[in-house]
Protein backbone atom coordinates (compact mmCIF):
# COMPACT_ATOMS: atom_id res chain seq x y z
CA UNK A 1 0.00 0.00 0.00
CA UNK A 2 1.31 3.34 -0.92
CA UNK A 3 1.65 6.11 2.25
CA UNK A 4 3.05 9.28 2.70
CA UNK A 5 6.63 9.03 0.91
CA UNK A 6 4.99 6.58 -2.16
CA UNK A 7 2.39 9.30 -2.27
CA UNK A 8 4.85 12.31 -1.78
CA UNK A 9 6.86 10.91 -4.97
CA UNK A 10 3.96 10.33 -6.81
CA UNK A 11 2.50 14.03 -6.03
CA UNK A 12 5.93 15.31 -7.36
CA UNK A 13 6.11 13.31 -10.59
CA UNK A 14 2.82 14.19 -11.50
CA UNK A 15 3.55 17.69 -10.88
CA UNK A 16 6.46 17.28 -13.09
CA UNK A 17 4.85 15.60 -15.62
CA UNK A 18 0.45 16.60 -15.66
CA UNK A 19 0.44 19.85 -14.45
CA UNK A 20 -0.11 22.21 -17.66
CA UNK A 21 -1.88 19.61 -19.60
CA UNK A 22 -5.52 19.79 -20.58
CA UNK A 23 -7.78 16.61 -19.69
CA UNK A 24 -8.94 15.60 -22.90
CA UNK A 25 -11.10 12.15 -21.73
CA UNK A 26 -11.68 11.08 -18.16
CA UNK A 27 -13.09 7.00 -19.04
CA UNK A 28 -14.11 5.17 -15.83
CA UNK A 29 -14.04 1.05 -15.96
CA UNK A 30 -14.17 -0.13 -12.62
CA UNK A 31 -17.78 1.45 -11.95
CA UNK A 32 -17.25 0.59 -8.23
CA UNK A 33 -14.33 2.86 -7.88
CA UNK A 34 -16.25 6.13 -8.24
CA UNK A 35 -17.59 6.92 -4.77
CA UNK A 36 -18.89 10.24 -5.77
CA UNK A 37 -22.26 11.83 -7.95
CA UNK A 38 -22.08 15.19 -8.06
CA UNK A 39 -19.68 15.58 -10.88
CA UNK A 40 -19.60 13.52 -13.87
CA UNK A 41 -16.04 12.38 -15.27
CA UNK A 42 -17.21 14.33 -18.66
CA UNK A 43 -17.90 17.31 -16.38
CA UNK A 44 -14.36 17.63 -16.08
CA UNK A 45 -13.38 17.08 -19.99
CA UNK A 46 -11.50 20.14 -21.54
CA UNK A 47 -10.31 20.95 -17.71
CA UNK A 48 -6.25 21.98 -17.24
CA UNK A 49 -4.51 20.51 -14.95
CA UNK A 50 -3.52 23.35 -12.12
CA UNK A 51 -2.00 21.40 -9.45
CA UNK A 52 -1.58 17.89 -7.67
CA UNK A 53 -1.65 17.79 -3.32
CA UNK A 54 -1.26 15.34 -0.93
CA UNK A 55 -3.90 14.92 1.39
CA UNK A 56 -2.55 11.76 4.52
CA UNK A 57 -2.69 8.74 1.66
CA UNK A 58 -4.67 10.77 -0.82
CA UNK A 59 -3.97 12.11 -4.44
CA UNK A 60 -5.81 15.23 -5.44
CA UNK A 61 -5.09 16.45 -8.77
CA UNK A 62 -6.63 20.01 -9.31
CA UNK A 63 -8.93 20.96 -12.15
CA UNK A 64 -10.15 24.85 -12.11
CA UNK A 65 -12.42 24.46 -9.20
CA UNK A 66 -13.11 21.21 -8.94
CA UNK A 67 -11.02 18.14 -7.86
CA UNK A 68 -9.94 14.38 -8.78
CA UNK A 69 -8.95 12.75 -5.79
CA UNK A 70 -7.92 9.71 -5.42
CA UNK A 71 -6.75 6.51 -2.16
CA UNK A 72 -5.07 3.73 -4.25
CA UNK A 73 -5.59 1.42 -1.08
CA UNK A 74 -3.94 -1.57 -0.67
CA UNK A 75 -2.94 -2.57 -4.18
CA UNK A 76 -3.94 0.65 -6.54
CA UNK A 77 -1.62 2.39 -8.63
CA UNK A 78 -0.61 5.49 -11.05
CA UNK A 79 0.98 4.71 -14.50
CA UNK A 80 2.11 6.95 -16.43
CA UNK A 81 2.44 6.29 -20.65
CA UNK A 82 3.33 8.61 -23.58
CA UNK A 83 1.81 6.09 -26.17
CA UNK A 84 -1.60 5.09 -25.86
CA UNK A 85 -1.04 1.35 -23.95
CA UNK A 86 -2.91 -1.50 -25.46
CA UNK A 87 -4.53 -2.47 -21.82
CA UNK A 88 -8.03 -4.00 -21.49
CA UNK A 89 -10.62 -1.06 -21.33
CA UNK A 90 -13.44 -3.74 -20.94
CA UNK A 91 -15.65 -3.25 -17.48
CA UNK A 92 -14.18 -6.00 -14.95
CA UNK A 93 -11.09 -7.49 -17.08
CA UNK A 94 -7.57 -6.93 -15.83
CA UNK A 95 -6.68 -3.80 -13.41
CA UNK A 96 -7.59 -0.86 -15.15
CA UNK A 97 -9.87 1.39 -13.13
CA UNK A 98 -10.31 4.77 -15.07
CA UNK A 99 -7.50 6.56 -17.55
CA UNK A 100 -7.08 10.21 -18.35
CA UNK A 101 -6.04 11.00 -21.53
CA UNK A 102 -4.29 14.19 -21.25
CA UNK A 103 -3.08 16.86 -24.28
CA UNK A 104 0.03 19.62 -24.74
CA UNK A 105 -2.64 22.90 -24.55
CA UNK A 106 -3.01 23.98 -28.09
CA UNK A 107 -2.53 20.48 -30.01
CA UNK A 108 -4.50 18.98 -31.53
CA UNK A 109 -4.17 15.12 -30.13
CA UNK A 110 -3.84 13.15 -27.21
CA UNK A 111 -0.48 13.07 -25.72
CA UNK A 112 -0.07 11.02 -22.65
CA UNK A 113 -2.76 8.44 -20.82
CA UNK A 114 -2.55 8.16 -16.94
CA UNK A 115 -4.02 4.95 -15.98
CA UNK A 116 -5.63 4.56 -12.39
CA UNK A 117 -4.54 0.82 -11.91
CA UNK A 118 -5.59 -1.59 -9.23
CA UNK A 119 -4.49 -5.67 -8.90
CA UNK A 120 -6.25 -8.20 -7.03
CA UNK A 121 -9.68 -9.54 -6.14
CA UNK A 122 -10.03 -7.44 -3.29
CA UNK A 123 -10.98 -3.87 -4.60
CA UNK A 124 -10.99 -0.43 -2.79
CA UNK A 125 -9.43 1.68 -4.74
CA UNK A 126 -11.82 5.08 -4.33
CA UNK A 127 -11.91 7.68 -6.89
CA UNK A 128 -13.98 11.44 -6.19
CA UNK A 129 -14.61 14.00 -8.40
CA UNK A 130 -15.36 16.77 -5.78
CA UNK A 131 -15.77 20.83 -5.62
CA UNK A 132 -14.09 20.76 -2.37
CA UNK A 133 -11.50 17.66 -1.24
CA UNK A 134 -13.30 18.04 2.08
CA UNK A 135 -16.42 16.44 0.60
CA UNK A 136 -14.14 13.40 0.82
CA UNK A 137 -14.88 11.76 3.92
CA UNK A 138 -11.26 10.15 4.41
CA UNK A 139 -9.92 13.29 4.27
CA UNK A 140 -12.53 15.51 6.42
CA UNK A 141 -11.45 12.72 9.03
CA UNK A 142 -7.67 12.95 8.89
CA UNK A 143 -5.62 14.19 11.67
CA UNK A 144 -2.31 16.22 11.60
CA UNK A 145 0.07 15.20 9.03
CA UNK A 146 3.43 14.10 10.66
CA UNK A 147 6.00 16.29 8.36
CA UNK A 148 4.16 19.44 8.80
CA UNK A 149 5.87 22.04 10.94
CA UNK A 150 2.78 22.57 13.05
CA UNK A 151 3.36 18.48 14.34
CA UNK A 152 5.25 19.55 17.05
CA UNK A 153 6.48 17.03 19.94
CA UNK A 154 3.64 18.58 22.15
CA UNK A 155 0.97 17.69 19.68
CA UNK A 156 2.46 14.56 19.32
CA UNK A 157 1.90 14.10 22.78
CA UNK A 158 -1.49 15.04 22.93
CA UNK A 159 -2.02 12.61 20.22
CA UNK A 160 -0.54 9.82 22.31
CA UNK A 161 -1.99 10.47 25.97
CA UNK A 162 -5.41 10.97 24.57
CA UNK A 163 -5.59 7.50 23.07
CA UNK A 164 -4.60 5.68 26.72
CA UNK A 165 -3.64 2.27 26.57
CA UNK A 166 -4.53 1.45 23.07
CA UNK A 167 -1.45 -0.08 21.15
CA UNK A 168 0.99 2.25 19.56
CA UNK A 169 0.73 0.23 16.13
CA UNK A 170 -2.38 0.75 15.38
CA UNK A 171 -2.08 4.70 16.71
CA UNK A 172 0.40 5.12 14.15
CA UNK A 173 -2.06 3.52 11.38
CA UNK A 174 -4.88 5.57 12.40
CA UNK A 175 -5.53 8.17 9.98
CA UNK A 176 -7.93 10.53 12.33
CA UNK A 177 -4.92 10.66 14.03
CA UNK A 178 -2.13 11.11 12.33
CA UNK A 179 -2.08 11.02 8.21
CA UNK A 180 -0.55 9.22 6.28
CA UNK A 181 1.27 6.08 8.32
CA UNK A 182 0.46 2.85 7.15
CA UNK A 183 1.66 -0.63 7.83
CA UNK A 184 5.11 -0.73 6.64
CA UNK A 185 5.96 2.57 8.28
CA UNK A 186 4.87 1.86 11.02
CA UNK A 187 6.85 -1.15 11.79
CA UNK A 188 9.45 1.16 10.54
CA UNK A 189 8.97 3.62 12.98
CA UNK A 190 8.43 1.62 15.81
CA UNK A 191 12.03 -0.54 14.92
CA UNK A 192 13.96 2.97 14.69
CA UNK A 193 12.71 4.03 18.59
CA UNK A 194 13.39 0.51 19.84
CA UNK A 195 9.30 -0.11 20.68
CA UNK A 196 7.15 -2.77 21.15
CA UNK A 197 4.52 -2.49 18.72
CA UNK A 198 1.63 -3.60 21.70
CA UNK A 199 3.22 -0.31 23.66
CA UNK A 200 0.53 1.65 25.09
CA UNK A 201 0.55 4.77 23.60
CA UNK A 202 0.01 6.52 26.73
CA UNK A 203 3.67 6.39 27.74
CA UNK A 204 6.23 8.74 29.42
CA UNK A 205 7.59 12.09 28.10
CA UNK A 206 10.56 10.23 27.54
CA UNK A 207 9.62 7.16 25.70
CA UNK A 208 7.14 10.02 23.42
CA UNK A 209 10.44 11.76 22.78
CA UNK A 210 12.19 8.67 21.20
CA UNK A 211 9.14 7.49 19.06
CA UNK A 212 8.79 11.68 17.62
CA UNK A 213 12.06 12.10 16.27
CA UNK A 214 11.61 8.15 14.68
CA UNK A 215 8.52 8.90 13.17
CA UNK A 216 10.05 12.35 11.67
CA UNK A 217 13.43 11.05 10.30
CA UNK A 218 12.06 7.26 9.27
CA UNK A 219 9.03 9.68 7.07
CA UNK A 220 11.61 12.15 5.96
CA UNK A 221 14.54 9.95 5.10
CA UNK A 222 11.72 7.64 3.07
CA UNK A 223 10.32 10.93 1.18
CA UNK A 224 14.21 12.29 0.37
CA UNK A 225 14.38 8.40 -1.45
CA UNK A 226 11.42 8.68 -2.80
CA UNK A 227 10.78 11.76 -4.38
CA UNK A 228 12.12 11.86 -7.92
CA UNK A 229 11.97 7.94 -8.42
CA UNK A 230 9.52 7.37 -11.27
CA UNK A 231 6.36 5.72 -10.77
CA UNK A 232 7.15 3.09 -12.10
CA UNK A 233 10.21 2.07 -9.37
CA UNK A 234 8.37 2.96 -6.03
CA UNK A 235 7.36 0.23 -5.23
CA UNK A 236 10.71 -1.81 -5.27
CA UNK A 237 12.24 1.45 -3.76
CA UNK A 238 10.37 1.42 -0.39
CA UNK A 239 10.68 -2.59 -0.35
CA UNK A 240 14.17 -2.56 -0.84
CA UNK A 241 14.77 0.09 2.10
CA UNK A 242 12.85 -1.55 4.34
CA UNK A 243 14.53 -2.86 7.77
CA UNK A 244 11.50 -5.08 9.29
CA UNK A 245 8.95 -4.82 7.48
CA UNK A 246 7.79 -8.07 4.90
CA UNK A 247 11.26 -9.51 6.33
CA UNK A 248 10.38 -12.28 8.78
CA UNK A 249 12.82 -14.58 9.33
CA UNK A 250 16.07 -12.75 7.99
CA UNK A 251 18.56 -10.59 10.69
CA UNK A 252 18.13 -7.58 12.21
CA UNK A 253 20.09 -5.08 10.60
CA UNK A 254 20.38 -3.72 13.38
CA UNK A 255 21.47 -6.42 15.94
CA UNK A 256 21.54 -9.58 13.71
CA UNK A 257 18.21 -11.69 15.90
CA UNK A 258 15.93 -13.13 13.48
CA UNK A 259 12.75 -10.87 12.60
CA UNK A 260 9.40 -11.83 13.59
CA UNK A 261 6.19 -11.56 12.81
CA UNK A 262 2.50 -11.43 14.09
CA UNK A 263 0.30 -12.63 11.35
CA UNK A 264 -3.80 -10.64 11.95
CA UNK A 265 -6.92 -11.74 9.27
CA UNK A 266 -5.42 -9.46 6.97
CA UNK A 267 -2.51 -8.12 7.56
CA UNK A 268 1.07 -8.74 9.55
CA UNK A 269 3.23 -7.08 11.84
CA UNK A 270 6.97 -7.55 12.06
CA UNK A 271 9.63 -6.48 14.69
CA UNK A 272 12.73 -7.47 16.18
CA UNK A 273 12.67 -9.19 19.92
CA UNK A 274 16.04 -8.29 20.65
CA UNK A 275 15.62 -4.69 19.59
CA UNK A 276 11.73 -4.00 20.29
CA UNK A 277 10.53 -6.22 23.23
CA UNK A 278 13.69 -7.29 25.72
CA UNK A 279 13.53 -10.48 23.76
CA UNK A 280 10.32 -11.63 23.90
CA UNK A 281 8.54 -12.76 21.24
CA UNK A 282 5.11 -11.53 20.45
CA UNK A 283 2.12 -13.83 21.09
CA UNK A 284 0.47 -14.78 17.44
CA UNK A 285 -3.14 -15.82 18.04
CA UNK A 286 -3.17 -16.74 14.41
CA UNK A 287 -0.39 -18.97 14.43
CA UNK A 288 -1.45 -20.59 17.93
CA UNK A 289 -4.47 -21.34 16.34
CA UNK A 290 -2.88 -23.25 13.69
CA UNK A 291 -0.37 -25.03 15.64
CA UNK A 292 -3.59 -26.38 18.14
Amino acid sequence: MPELPEVTALVADLHRRAVGRVLERFDIFAFAALKTVALAPADLHGRRIDGVERHGKFLDLRLGEDHLVVHLARAGWIRWHDQLPRTSTRPGRGPLAARLTLTEEGDAGPSAWLDITEAGTKKNLAISLVRDPAEVPGIARLGPDPLDDSFTLEVFSAVLTACGKARIKGVLRNQSLIAGIGNAYSDEILHVARMSPFKPADMSAEDVARLYEALRSTLREAVDRAVGVAAADLKHEKKSHLRVHGRPGEPCPVCGDTIRQVIYSDSTLEYCPTCQTGGTPLADRVLSRLLK
